[in-house]
């Protein structure tokens, strides 16, 4: 009989340590898969930002104004992001603005894009002098690093200087300026990739510094895709340029060269080109109004080296 008694009592403690243990293991199930969600939650916004950054390159194309357009075109768009990288790293970090004066020696080189700039920059001028000090532009429509690389020719794509066509490197020579101020890439993704592009304005800006040794290199991040326009199946999207702006910063780092993200100031929430910024959004998608050139400019003088 006592037997029984001490049979049936260890019974009734193994069971009820078998209950205690049971919480336990649950617990720890559920605090490991809390830990798998919220490692989901925060690897997703990073994937669904590289989605968005990745659609948008087109070459020298211009948007006008097309909120409209850009709501209805869903099924050719990429997939919408809810997270964007605010800045590439390594960039030029927020500064007290500088004076006109800091661009006196300054030279921009850009394709369609910065041309907008160069004529916006001209016409203003009339009312405000002293805009962007008495910095030069050497801008040419379809212009890339990869054809800019080209020998000087009747058909090739370089522009003038003085009335002249040579090469960049010899037009920056020339102009004897200082500070390199330097936005290509638009017209470089679909023809040689983000690795070839990237390779071709390391190339490009180590050419110019053999002729001007002394001038300081600013390379200018490539501004992305107005949303209607940044279709994820082109080789030009916003995916390929935000990869092909991270190559330009790991560039500017390795050759110590000064990195301005234009394209930070000009996105939105998703990563596109903020439509009111954009002059053709019905068409390229990719060129600017006096707006948005007010925003580059006003980036430009609150982005300078310390």
């Amino acid at each position: 009989m006592k037997r029984k008694i001490l049979a049936i009592l260890l019974a009734v403690m193994l069971v009820s340590a078998g209950c205690a243990e049971r919480p336990s293991s649950s617990a720890s199930s559920e605090s490991a898969s809390s830990a798998a969600g919220s490692a989901a939650e925060v690897s997703e916004p990073e994937s669904s930002a590289q989605e968005v950054s990745s659609a948008a390159s087109s070459s020298d194309a211009a948007a006008s104004g097309g909120e409209t357009s850009s709501a209805g075109s869903g099924a050719s768009s990429a997939p919408e992001s809810t997270a964007v990288s605010a800045s590439v790293s390594g960039a030029l970090p927020e500064s007290p603005r500088a004076a006109d004066s800091f661009f006196d020696d300054a030279i921009f080189i850009g394709d369609s894009v910065s041309l907008k700039l160069n004529l916006f920059t001209t016409k203003t001028r009339q009312t405000e002098p002293n805009l962007l000090g008495k910095a030069q532009f050497l801008t040419a429509g379809s212009m890339g690093s990869g054809n800019a690389l080209q020998p000087v020719s009747d058909e090739s794509i370089h522009p003038l200087y003085n009335g002249t066509k040579m090469s960049l490197a010899d037009a920056v020579a020339a102009a004897g300026a200082k500070k390199v101020y330097i936005m290509l890439g638009m017209n470089d993704l679909a023809v040689y990739g983000v690795d070839g592009a990237a390779a071709n304005m390391e190339t490009l800006l180590k050419g110019i510094l053999e002729k001007s040794p002394d001038a300081k290199i600013f390379v200018e991040t490539a501004t992305p895709l107005v949303k209607a326009k940044n279709i994820a199946g082109n080789k030009l999207n916003n995916d390929n340029m935000r990869l092909y702006n991270e190559k330009l910063s790991e560039m500017c780092q390795r050759n110590g060269w000064y990195l301005v993200d234009i394209c930070s100031a000009v996105q939105d929430s998703e990563g596109n080109l903020n439509v009111s910024y954009c002059s053709d959004p019905d068409d390229m998608g990719i060129h600017f109004t006096d707006e948005g050139c007010r925003v580059w400019i006003d980036y430009l003088y609150t982005h300078t080296p310390q």
